[in-house]
C-alpha cells in the first residue's frame, strides 16, 4: 500500500474534474476561444462557464477573475503589476509582506527591493500569526501594496485577513491614497471562507493542483477598476491582463474543482479528525518531538513536526522507501538545504528546523492509511536515531 500524505504540495485530479476536462482534450471542442467560428465559441463558452462558477465561489463578478498558468504567475502578475506604475514616480513605493510568505511572493518582493522599493517584512508570533496591529504600525504615506498569505503552506497558520482588510481600507480613506491588499489563498480555498468582499482584499490568488484540479492552471481575483500592468503581453486575452491562448481543458477542470469545494464541506470534519489522530498517535509513540504551531486557527490538513536527533530529509527518504510520501516543507523549496523560512520566523533553532517534516492529508486519506503510518513511523524514527547516536530525553 502506498500512502500519500503530501496534499499541501499537490493533489490528485478528482475524477469529476477529469471528466469536465475530457471534451476539450480529445473531443470536438478543441477550438481557440478567441476564434469567432463554432469551434472557437464552444471553447469560449467553457472558459466563460468556469469563470462564472469561480466568481460565484469568491463572491465577485466574472470579469474580476483572471486565469494564469499557475499561482506563481498570478502572484508575480499582481505584485509587479501593482508596483510598476509607481516605479517611475519620485515617491519610492513602500510594500509590506510577512517573513514567511511562499517563494512566489517573497522572491518578487526581494526583486523589487533590489530595484529600489522600500519593503517591510512583518514578523509573526511563535505560533505563526501576523498581528493586525503590526500591519497598522507598518503603514506609511507611500505604502502601495500589502501581501499576506491567507494560510501558511508549511504550518497551516490562518491569518486574520478580514481584520487586516478593514484596517487597510480605513488607512486608505484617511490618507486619501489607495493601499492595495493582496492575499495568496492557495492553501486556504479548500477550507476557508474566501468571499473577497468579506475579506476586504483587492487581489486573491489561487491554484488548480492544490484542490484536486490539474497542474499548470491558476488565477487571481482583481477588484474591478484596479489598475494592473500585465506581466505577459501579446494577444490581449483575459481582458489584457494575461496574453496567451487560454488553456481551455485546464480552465474547465479548475471550474469543476472549485465547484467540488462547495459540495464537499462535510469532508473538512473528516480531515480534521484524521489530523488529530495523527498528532495524538505520533506524540504517544515518538519521544523528543515538537509540534510546530498549535491546533486552533490552523488548517485542518497540515501538521508540522520537528524530531530531534534526525534530519527531516532522512525521515522523508526513509518513509518513501516504505511507500509513504511526506515532505520537509514547501515543495518549491525541497531542493534547498537552507532552513525553512517559515520555521525560522517562528523562532525555531537549527536542530528543530532541520529535523522537521510536514504531513498533509486530503479528502482521499483513509483511516487505514493513518493506521499503517502510525505503525511504521515510530520504527523509522527509532532506526534513524539509532544510526545518528541520539539519546532520548523527553517530549517538549
Amino acid at each position: 500500500m502506498k500512502i500519500y500524505l503530501d496534499y499541501a504540495s499537490t493533489s490528485p485530479v478528482d475524477q469529476k474534474v477529469f471528466s469536465a476536462m475530457r471534451p476539450y482534450l480529445n473531443g470536438q471542442s478543441f477550438g481557440n476561444p478567441s476564434s469567432f467560428h463554432l469551434f472557437g465559441q464552444e471553447a469560449k463558452k467553457a472558459v466563460d462557464d468556469s469563470r462564472e462558477r469561480i466568481a460565484d465561489f469568491f463572491g465577485c463578478l466574472p470579469e474580476e477573475i483572471i486565469f494564469t498558468g499557475s499561482a506563481t504567475e498570478a502572484n508575480n502578475t499582481v505584485i509587479f503589476g501593482v508596483v510598476k506604475p509607481f516605479t517611475h514616480l519620485s515617491l519610492k513605493p513602500h510594500l509590506i509582506t510577512t517573513a514567511f510568505e511562499h517563494k512566489s511572493v517573497f522572491i518578487p518582493y526581494k526583486e523589487l527591493e533590489s530595484m529600489g522599493a522600500e519593503i517591510t517584512y512583518l514578523p509573526v508570533t511563535k505560533e505563526g500569526f501576523v498581528k493586525a496591529i503590526d500591519v497598522k504600525k507598518a503603514l506609511k504615506k507611500n505604502t502601495v501594496l500589502v501581501s499576506i498569505m491567507y494560510a501558511n503552506n508549511e504550518i497551516g497558520a490562518i491569518q486574520p485577513i478580514a481584520e487586516i482588510g478593514k484596517l487597510i481600507k480605513s488607512a486608505s480613506q484617511k490618507q486619501k491614497s489607495k493601499i492595495y491588499f493582496h492575499t495568496d489563498a492557495v492553501q486556504a480555498i479548500q477550507y476557508l471562507d474566501c468571499n473577497v468582499k468579506k475579506l476586504g482584499v483587492d487581489f486573491l490568488t489561487f491554484s488548480g493542483h492544490k484542490i484536486y484540479g490539474p497542474k499548470g492552471i491558476g488565477g487571481f481575483y482583481k477588484r474591478k477598476g484596479v489598475l494592473l500592468i500585465p506581466l505577459i503581453y501579446g494577444g490581449g486575452q483575459e481582458k489584457n491582463h494575461r496574453a496567451g491562448t487560454e488553456n481551455v481543458p485546464f480552465i474547465a477542470g479548475l471550474g469543476e474543482a472549485i465547484s467540488q469545494i462547495a459540495q464537499s464541506k462535510q469532508k473538512i470534519a473528516q480531515i480534521r479528525n484524521l489530523k488529530l489522530r495523527l498528532i495524538k498517535g505520533i506524540i504517544k509513540a515518538v519521544p523528543d518531538i515538537k509540534l510546530n504551531g498549535i491546533i486552533e486557527n490552523y488548517l485542518p490538513n497540515i501538521i508540522n513536526l520537528s524530531f530531534r536527533g534526525v534530519e527531516g530529509e532522512a525521515i522523508g527518504l526513509a518513509l518513501s522507501q516504505q511507500g509513504i510520501a511526506v515532505s520537509t516543507g514547501s515543495a518549491c523549496e525541497a531542493q534547498d538545504l537552507k532552513p525553512s523560512r517559515s520555521l525560522v520566523a517562528l523562532g525555531l533553532g537549527s536542530e528543530d528546523t532541520h529535523g522537521s517534516i510536514r504531513i498533509s492529508i486530503g479528502k482521499f486519506t483513509t483511516d487505514k492509511e493513518v493506521d499503517k503510518f502510525l505503525k511504521i513511523f515510530p520504527v523509522v524514527i527509532a532506526r534513524l536515531r539509532k544510526i545518528s547516536g541520539y539519546k532520548i530525553t523527553t517530549n517538549k
